[in-house]
């Protein structure tokens, strides 16, 4: 149980103020001494695999905010996003409120972005298909409310080169999200039809292909898309079990796109 901060913090605030009100604001600041240190103490762990799992979850929340305060305001869309987000995958009791004290992190000013995005890529080890993971997180906070102004991508861009990502990729992965969204939409609503001409499209970019490319080109795409986001890979390289069920709904909007551009061609 960590209560040592609370208990000096309280001591130390009566010592001070000789009254129960400098007390009770150094118990506060002693519970947040003691929140911080077991946020750090999961991102120091002796195990290379905790450690990791731990970097990713708290990054991963603590960038969203950042993101997400990019334009001035959080609006309700990012909020919502990174609450279902936590839903998702099954966040509850301490952890989930590890990960809402990180996403309020990231939503202040002077958030040391460039450190933590660089001991995220020491505790990965610098995965490519982690960080892609990762940064395709960020990018669907992004998208939440359906656009991407200027600041949004202007930040993007920078945790994208922060990741050691060209803005190039990074343009390309966008399309990627976007296509991928509104093709699990049009999936989820049965609109999977041979004249859903959009639909096939979406396929297309979800793949990251371009209409009329040949067999060879798009089975590749679809074997190096499926290959970097197999669950069991990636959770053996540090993805947090709790996102493994994301990583599989990923896999089964590649497969489903590449099942429909294959039954077209």
């Amino acid at each position: 149980m960590k209560v040592w901060g609370k208990v000096f913090g309280f001591l130390f605030g009566f010592m001070l103020s000789k009254s129960i009100i400098g007390a009770l604001l150094g118990l506060w600041l002693g519970h947040s001494f003691d929140r911080r240190r077991h946020l750090n103490f999961q991102f120091n762990s002796t195990s290379d695999e905790l450690n990791s799992q731990a970097a990713f979850l708290y990054t991963t929340f603590s960038v969203m905010g950042h993101i997400a305060k990019a334009k001035g305001r959080v609006n309700e869309h990012e909020i919502k996003f990174a609450s279902q987000y936590m839903d998702k995958i099954g966040l509850k009791g301490e952890l989930r409120q590890q990960a809402q004290d990180a996403f309020r992190e990231g939503k202040l000013a002077g958030f040391p972005l460039e450190q933590r995005i660089e001991k995220f890529k020491q505790s990965c080890k610098s995965r490519h298909d982690l960080i892609l993971m990762f940064l395709e997180i960020q990018v669907q906070l992004a998208l939440a409310d359906g656009k991407l102004v200027a600041e949004e991508k202007e930040a993007l861009g920078q945790i994208a080169s922060l990741l050691g990502i060209s803005s190039r990729e990074l343009d390309r992965l966008i399309d990627m999200i976007s296509a991928g969204a509104h093709f699990h939409s049009g999936h989820r609503d049965n609109a999977r039809q041979p004249s859903s001409r959009q639909q096939l499209a979406n396929a297309y970019k979800l793949l990251g292909v371009k209409k009329g490319s040949d067999k060879k080109e798009i089975k590749k795409a679809h074997r190096k898309l499926m290959s970097q986001h197999h669950p069991d890979k990636l959770v053996a390289k540090g993805l947090p079990p709790e996102m493994m069920d994301v990583a599989k709904q990923k896999a089964q909007e590649i497969q489903a796109a590449y099942d429909l551009i294959m039954e077209h061609i």
